[in-house]
């Protein structure tokens, strides 16, 4: 089986690697994809126009897998089966419920699936009158695709008409918040839980939890996420089967009586709250970082389970999971989220990969003399270990070997997984 990857990504370089694990798998490639990449799979440069159609076709592919959501957004995965082309990865119908926040919260209220109260404005006045009438702290989210970073919390009216002009006059977000969802604010613990879907079928994968605000205890500004581990101690076998009953099928089932059935990864972000797990947001494609912590721990065949998906024969039985946990730290440069510098020389990859880490890489370019940084997010380091404990030792151990002029990265990853797992075993 030869399987192309689209993307460039730390997600995208997790993705190769795993797949390069499949026993039927003959190559991997990955466009653009990064010289980073060449470790596990074969690297296909960006062209102007790159047609990825024609590409699977050049090169025999026997599926194709998108990573990021812009290319599903725009409806990649129509075009492929127009071509009668495999393709793991929803229709551009399907992936509205990433692509539009208005969208995804109609179909979420139309369904009945738990999520936050909101409303939907396309018109500055309308919606700079209507937070003057909330409690605070509220949400405020961009319609559109934001690379994860489109979400305002705001404290009080003042940050909130903020929040709203920048969005809606095109300041922020490169536009895709020209229409906004305003929502109530979730109190509670945030987890992850991606799944493969047939169109008819789903299956969770392991949970994760991401770290979303740049800096320790959830502080600063929101980002692409610094970093994530799997399994998450908050999601109980009770809970898994609440977000199953509750949330993921009820998707699943919709989205097929709607005619637009789901075919890839669903990601739910949900908040736990008092009452219960509620989504926070859905994703159209395996997140970022939490694939990079939840793949290591995958112990079934990565490439036969997505060929089931596409075929509508998943089956739950294929999808196994090793003991253990996985943590994930990523390394950012200087000034991100709001900027970042490039060009870095970085240090200490292979020291980091010699203690038994995976690197998977989100940003860098390779030079002649090694590896600069060329993106806001650079580097995921992550490790395994039969205890969260023990990875999380692991994985800031790689860190630790890892240098470049200005790196940054957050210090308390998993600290909340381990000191809820600490505070059970004391309560038993």
């Amino acid at each position: 089986m030869k399987i192309l990857v689209i993307g460039a990504g730390g997600r995208e370089h997790a993705l190769a690697w795993k797949l390069s694990e499949s026993a039927g798998v003959e190559e991997v490639y990955v466009s653009p994809g990064s010289l980073a990449m060449t470790d596990v799979a074969s690297v296909i440069p960006a062209q102007n126009d790159m047609d990825y159609v024609e590409l699977a076709k050049e090169l025999n592919i026997d599926l194709t897998v998108a990573g990021p959501e812009t290319v599903l957004v725009d409806g990649l995965a129509d075009k492929f089966a127009e071509a009668g082309l495999p393709f793991f990865g929803p229709s551009a119908k399907a992936a509205r419920i990433e692509g539009s926040k208005t969208f995804a919260k109609n179909f979420m209220k139309k369904y009945h699936i738990p999520t936050a109260g909101y409303e939907a404005f396309t018109d500055e006045k309308d919606a700079i009158q209507y937070v003057k009438e909330q409690n605070y702290p509220l949400v405020i989210k961009a319609d559109g695709l934001a690379a994860g970073k489109g979400v305002i919390i705001a404290q009080n009216e003042e940050a909130a008409v903020d929040a709203i002009h920048n969005m809606m006059a095109g300041l922020a977000f490169n536009g895709a918040g020209k229409q906004i969802v305003i929502e109530e604010f979730m109190s509670g613990e945030e987890a992850s839980i991606l799944a493969f879907c047939d169109g008819k079928n789903v299956v969770p994968m392991l949970s994760s939890q991401d770290h979303k605000r740049i800096g320790n205890n959830d502080t600063g500004a929101n980002t692409g996420g610094m970093g994530a581990y799997a399994p998450a101690p908050i999601i109980t076998d009770a809970l898994s089967e609440t977000i199953y009953q509750q949330i993921l099928k009820p998707v699943v089932d919709a989205m097929q009586a709607e005619g637009h059935p789901f075919i890839g990864c669903l990601y739910a972000g949900l908040m736990i709250t008092e009452d219960g797990p509620k989504v926070v947001e859905f994703n159209c494609r395996f997140g970022d970082p939490e694939t990079e912590a939840v793949l290591p721990l995958l112990d079934g065949d990565l490439a036969n389970i997505m060929m089931s998906c596409v075929q509508g024969t998943l089956n739950e039985k294929d999808v196994t999971w090793k003991n253990g946990y996985a943590v994930d730290i990523v390394l950012a440069t200087n000034g991100y989220p709001e900027a970042h510098s490039k060009d870095d020389k970085i240090e200490g990859i292979k020291q980091a990969e010699n203690l038994g880490c995976h690197v998977f890489h989100a940003g860098t370019t390779l030079k002649d003399d090694g590896f600069y940084t060329s993106g806001g997010r650079v580097l995921n380091v992550v490790a395994c270990g039969s205890t969260l404990e023990e990875s999380r030792k692991k994985a800031y151990e790689g860190v630790s070997k890892i240098y470049w002029e200005g790196m940054q990265y957050r210090s308390d990853i998993a600290m909340k997984g381990i000191a809820r797992l600490k505070n059970r075993k004391k309560n038993c």
